[in-house]
């Protein structure tokens, strides 16, 4: 798939590209620093929204856990004062237990959209919606 991008920011886009291949990188100090002190990080369907950046480097310390990230392959993308929204797909491997199911270090593919506010050249709020029912049935699935 290629990338769409509708309106045009640089700044964002970097910012969000920055942001995403530290997350391949596995790198949680550098994930953090895209953040605002006062980050808003929402991963929907987990119990609670973390807020600040120790909070949401403990989410990214349990992710890089059980994910080892392989690749953002971007759908599309839209701008606008102060926001991004990124459709990807991403591709993964279950290194440890995602979602409590063991991964058995198996690949994974799953959408993943976000929505990015910005504010003086960092994230301030991160709200991720995953395709939870693609990755339920490629873990529950039995191994090749």
């Amino acid at each position: 798939m290629t990338m769409t991008t509708l309106g045009s920011n640089v700044d964002a886009d970097r910012l969000v590209a920055e942001h995403f291949e530290r997350e391949l990188r596995g790198d949680v100090t550098a994930v953090v620093a895209t953040f605002s002190p006062d980050v808003e990080h929402d991963v929907v369907g987990r119990p609670s929204v973390s807020r600040g950046r120790d909070e949401a480097g403990a989410f990214y310390e349990e992710l890089f856990s059980d994910l080892a990230l392989e690749d953002f392959e971007n759908v599309r993308r839209y701008h606008g004062p102060g926001f991004v929204v990124d459709e990807s797909i991403v591709h993964a491997r279950a290194t440890g237990t995602p979602f409590g199911i063991p991964g058995l270090d198996r690949p994974l593919q799953f959408r993943l959209l976000h929505v990015f506010e910005l504010r003086d050249g960092y994230i301030t709020r991160e709200n991720a919606w995953l395709d939870v029912a693609a990755i339920l049935a490629q873990l529950s699935s039995k191994p090749a």
